[in-house]
């Protein structure tokens, strides 16, 4: 379907245009103070659709540098916005909100405008190309995805989608947690499995041990690979083999579960890779952030409350994440030698920005919160201030079957894995599920819930919206208008010179609203880093689409297809084209199929 390359003005921002215009214009005129910051004047849709389409807070923010009564400043940008070819009535409401009620005219315009551009409407240049990095999942390679990680991984790639239909060049990536002590746990595992593999009876997996059957191919692997002959080795030198294998195999299985979900990622970054390959950026970066004064020899104060990570009762060197807005400083380097994960992570971070991303966002898990400040004191001391990094946390997922709470537990081997809900419920309940909820709430995903066919099920109900407006077009072929075109390009070419302002009833009306709002939408979703927001609007969507269907069952003249009217009939399946456009964009950005029928 046709996709424009190059984002044109939507609507709303039309508007606001034109409220900046008017504002400047007055502020000339009343000699207001040179310099004043527009950027906290915008136009939104009313709370309360009663007040007509769109509202400004322009008077209200402008008011104290304008010297002026809000008001009266409302009074004066109401005069002048009276006088626009777009606005047929404007109020000034309360202290100074201005509400605006737009043309019939302008809403069969923002149905032109969708049909101009297909799925690509709502694509926007907010982003100005701008290359930012989105880090992701990253979780632990001792084990497959479960689905815990699934909400992150489908979160973080969803908005990786929405920053680059916003104008975002967006790299996608994975950092591999292989330097800690769980990779040598998944190690001594694997060997425990590779003994096995030879034909040793190993009982019971020891407590400390990861137990799941997933690390037999991997002692297979070895067997095969190494006969007996890891068997004579030192635990010094057999580990490191077996370790690097079993990582290996385990980000491949990663990797295969993410695809089950068409997750990719652009780029893996290793801890391991950061001290171990070529110069060590761990310490380069310890060095760097010492010769700042960022870093000191001391000791911590006693935790209160809650242990400090890492905290040790000695002298050792602390970065000074208090300087930087964190409630305590940070130790760098353990008592044996090693690096703190925090190390590790402050450098794996300064070599993102090294690499040219000044806009840095990490998905953190739910027991991660306690994770933000520091990192983003780390952020401003090696950039000197220069990047931001933004940190969405997801929240705990629930997983019910029928109801009933399904038990995981990675460490003890009885867990759901990702791929299991994936083959059960399939890629698109799962993917769009995990977005109908604001991140940071927790999440009931019910593996029987989301299967079934009604509007309490939202990924059924807009995929069948999508499939509706399909089943719309058949129709009409049949009964109606035999010669519109099956292919979406052709369709689309033939529906943009409907007489679209045959749209006039309300609830047409209301739908070409909603249409309009898209794009806003987009750009807001975009600057808030949330993509729930449209999961969000293409329930609303689909659901007002729906009840215009069900109107028209209840009133044969609001029917899409009116066979003594051909011209009604074009508009409205115009306006049809118009909904399957935009939800099959929305979609699109989510990661979620757009079937033209259901089945």
């Amino acid at each position: 379907m046709s996709d424009t390359s190059i984002a044109s003005p939507h609507l709303f921002a039309d508007v606001l245009s034109r409220v900046h215009a008017i504002c400047a214009a007055i502020a000339a005129a009343d000699n207001w103070p040179v310099g004043i910051d527009f950027s906290r004047v915008v136009v939104e849709p009313p709370r309360d659709a009663s007040h007509g389409d769109m509202a400004t807070n322009a008077a209200m923010v402008l008011a104290k540098d304008a010297k002026a009564k809000p008001r009266e400043l409302a009074d004066k940008i109401a005069e002048k916005l009276r006088e626009d070819a777009l606005v047929a009535g404007v109020d000034v409401a309360g202290p100074g909100f201005i509400n605006l009620t737009l043309k019939p005219q302008v809403w069969a315009d923002a149905l032109r405008a969708v049909l101009a551009a297909g799925n690509g409407f709502g694509k926007s240049g907010v982003g100005g190309d701008e290359k930012v990095n989105v880090e992701y999942v990253s979780a632990n390679p001792t084990g497959p995805m479960h689905v815990g990680h699934c909400r992150g991984a489908v979160f973080g790639d969803a908005l990786c989608s929405l920053l680059q239909f916003a104008g975002f060049d967006v790299t996608r990536e994975y950092y591999i947690n292989d330097a800690g002590a769980q990779v040598d746990v998944l190690a001594r595992s694997a060997f425990l499995r590779y003994r096995e593999a030879l034909g040793e009876a190993i009982g019971a997996i020891p407590d400390g041990l990861y137990p799941g059957d997933y690390l037999k191919p991997v002692g297979e692997a070895l067997a095969k690979e190494h006969g007996d002959k890891l068997l004579a080795m030192s635990d010094a030198v057999w580990l490191p083999i077996v370790r690097d294998k079993a990582i290996a195999m385990m980000m491949e299985m990663i990797k295969g579960d993410l695809a089950a979900l068409n997750i990719h990622h652009d780029v893996f970054m290793s801890e391991r890779s950061l001290i171990t390959t070529g110069n060590n950026m761990v310490a380069e970066t310890i060095d760097y952030l010492r010769a700042k004064g960022d870093i000191y020899e001391g000791r911590l104060p006693p935790p209160k409350g809650k242990p400090v990570e890492d905290y040790e009762d000695r002298e050792q060197s602390l970065f000074r994440a208090t300087a930087y807005g964190d409630d305590v400083d940070r130790p760098l380097i353990k008592s044996d030698g090693s690096y703190t994960y925090f190390a590790s992570d402050i450098a794996n971070h300064k070599n993102k920005f090294d690499r040219g991303f000044a806009n840095l966002i990490d998905v953190f898990g739910a027991d991660h919160g306690g994770y933000i400040k520091r990192m983003q004191a780390a952020v401003k001391a090696v950039t000197s201030g220069k990047a931001t990094l933004d940190v969405k946390v997801v929240q705990l997922v629930n997983l019910l079957r029928d109801g009933q709470p399904v038990k995981m537990s990675k460490r003890s081997g009885d867990f759901v894995t990702l791929r299991e809900v994936v083959d059960e419920v399939g890629s698109d309940p799962v993917r769009f599920m995990m977005l109908f909820r604001k991140n940071d709430a927790p999440l009931d995903f019910d593996m029987a819930k989301v299967l079934e066919q009604s509007k309490d099920n939202p990924v059924f109900y807009v995929q069948y919206g999508h499939a509706r407006g399909h089943s719309i077009f058949r129709n009409a072929r049949e009964e109606a208008v035999p010669d519109l075109p099956v292919a979406d390009d052709a369709r689309l070419s033939y529906l943009r010179t409907a007489d679209v302002e045959r749209l006039t009833d309300p609830a047409e009306l209301s739908l070409l609203k909603q249409l309009a709002l898209y794009p806003r939408m987009i750009e807001a979703a975009a600057t808030a880093h949330e993509p729930h927001r449209i999961a969000f609007y293409l329930y609303d969507l689909a659901s007002e689409f729906h009840a215009l269907w069900t109107k028209g069952r209840d009133l044969p003249y609001l029917r899409f297809i009116i066979n003594n009217d051909a011209e009604v009939t074009r508009a409205r399946l115009a306006m049809v084209q118009g909904v399957v456009s935009v939800l099959a964009s929305g979609l699109a950005v989510l990661g979620v199929q757009a079937p033209t029928e259901m089945r």
